[in-house]
């Protein structure tokens, strides 16, 4: 029986049919593919223990700061990494986007907490309540885009994105004051919650540069094929 169990076995790993130079060609493939898929482990790994740890972050003791910064850094550098393919792809239509969008995100944020700073009666502090039901209407309309493929609700959903990010950037500034005020100086945790909101308020307008950009490419693309003459 056993013996019988084993030829099966052997059986089951003999490739006589595959060459020998396809066999090793084979065996080099999938342990290359077992090391990417070991790397991709390490690498979420690196972002889920960063992103948990900034998480928890506020409750860290003042004594840490060094570490902390250490996260906040990590944490700032895998988001780069996460932009790429956006900006690869933002490059293959006008690498000029990309430089708008930074010098818009940078006034738009400028502008919304120098607003913050000088409003002396924290008025923004009420928004939470719709900022939150926002948030809950844009995944309700990215699910419903996402399931029936609808190209304007996406757009939709980009814009009311980009807004209610703004909103963030009032509520999250003057909360920051807020807290600052009654003596909560971990600037760390703060500045985590204000990248967030540039980062992606960067984003959404690079997303709305791209879309524009690659749809006036489209027409002009049909403009020029039109005006060509068809027949020799």
């Amino acid at each position: 029986m056993n013996a019988f169990d084993r030829s099966k076995t052997d059986a089951l790993f003999q490739f006589s049919h595959i060459s020998h130079s396809t066999q090793e060609h084979l065996k080099k493939v999938y342990s290359s593919l077992a090391i990417c898929m070991c790397l991709a482990a390490v690498g979420s790994y690196v972002y889920i223990y960063l992103v948990a740890r900034l998480v928890t972050v506020s409750a860290v003791s003042p004594l840490t700061e060094r570490k902390r910064l250490a996260v906040l850094e990590g944490f700032a550098l895998l988001t780069g990494f996460d932009l790429g393919p956006i900006l690869d792809s933002v490059i293959a239509v006008d690498p000029n986007i990309i430089a708008t969008a930074f010098v818009g995100t940078s006034v738009i944020f400028i502008c919304f907490t120098l607003s913050c700073l000088y409003d002396t009666h924290r008025g923004h502090l009420f928004l939470r309540g719709t900022l939150v039901s926002s948030c809950s209407i844009l995944l309700l309309a990215y699910l419903t885009s996402v399931f029936f493929g609808s190209t304007l609700l996406f757009e939709a959903n980009t814009y009311l994105g980009l807004l209610v990010t703004c909103g963030f950037v009032l509520f999250d500034t003057q909360l920051i004051i807020e807290k600052a005020e009654n003596g909560d100086k971990d600037y760390i945790w703060h500045c985590v919650t204000l990248f967030y909101d540039f980062i992606s308020i960067f984003r959404r307008l690079m997303i709305i540069l791209y879309t524009k950009e690659k749809d006036k490419k489209t027409v002009s693309q049909r403009i020029l094929c039109k005006m060509i003459p068809t027949d020799v």
